[in-house]
């Protein structure tokens, strides 16, 4: 039976494409697609969804293809990928648009998601992520790509091999690492569960082998289009002003929020100052449609 983290919501498998996504249901009102980022799963939003349910919004909150509860697919793990699979949950759900927020990894299929179903997506917001090698942020890249990019995008299973056995302490690293406010125990263990075993991680690290992919992919977009919908960007200590820099010239509706107190892990550091500006981004973008 698949355990609900989020309170009072409904959790379910939803097959779409060639796996069965893990996704939480909660609330009423316009729907908002939230989507994890590494090493995470649907359990980093607990203190954000009943916030965002309080303010007359409907969550859904699933694990991204490969992690969390989701089927450990052998690929399909290209941001326009995801997104396929992102409309499928969609389409099963009968939700027509969303608005949707990405953290960290999850800000790719996020990213195009609102790019190639753009009538899909009713706002998009997007934390502590550097798009692609779009210009803007430098001051993050300046000593190069965070040094866990190329172990996980090693070929031959090189991470895997390395890892497996020690999860515990590796994906604790990150969560420590990335929150200045801490997860409880209960959530740590959650996601380091969630991460254990080879399969578990080469799932995970698919998503960073395809980044290369993806980056090449958003530069040949955005030399051709902009967002015309209503783009936030909240900023926290890692990446900051980051994505907002690199979002600017090719966003026509832009928001560019920073939370200094925050660690790279935003919803667990700061989640009422994040589901304020979310619900806030979403109610102004509802009034303009």
């Amino acid at each position: 039976m698949l355990t609900a983290y989020l309170a009072d919501a409904q959790a379910r498998y939803i097959s779409v494409n060639d796996v069965r996504l893990a996704v939480e249901v909660a609330g009423e009102g316009p729907a908002v697609l939230l989507l994890h980022g590494f090493p995470h799963t649907r359990a980093i939003w607990s203190e954000v969804a009943p916030l965002l349910t309080a303010a007359g919004l409907r969550v859904v909150a699933p694990d991204l293809r490969g992690l969390g509860d989701s089927d450990r697919a052998a690929g399909g793990y290209l941001a326009t990928e995801l997104a396929g699979d992102l409309v499928g949950l969609l389409d099963a759900l009968d939700i027509g648009r969303a608005h949707v927020v990405g953290i960290d990894l999850g800000t790719a299929p996020a990213f195009a998601l609102a790019a190639t179903h753009a009538h899909r997506v009713s706002s998009l917001t997007l934390s502590e992520a550097v798009i692609g090698t779009l210009p803007g942020a430098e001051s993050f890249t300046a000593s190069g790509a965070p040094w866990w990019f190329g172990l996980h995008s090693a070929p031959g299973g090189f991470a895997e091999d390395l890892l497996e056995g020690r999860e515990d302490h590796y994906i604790r690293f990150f969560l420590d690492g990335g929150s200045r406010r801490g997860l409880s125990e209960a959530l740590t263990a959650r996601i380091v569960e969630a991460y254990r075993g080879r399969e578990s991680l080469r799932a995970a690290f698919e998503h960073y082998r395809a980044m290369p992919a993806n980056a090449g992919w958003i530069s040949s977009w955005v030399a051709h289009n902009v967002f015309t919908l209503p783009v936030l960007t909240i900023g926290g200590g890692a990446v900051g002003e980051g994505t907002a820099r690199q979002l600017a010239p090719f966003s026509e509706k832009l928001t560019a929020s920073l939370l200094p107190n925050a660690g790279h892990i935003v919803p667990i550091d700061e989640p009422e100052e994040f589901s304020a500006l979310v619900a806030q981004h979403v109610k102004s973008a509802e009034a303009r449609s």
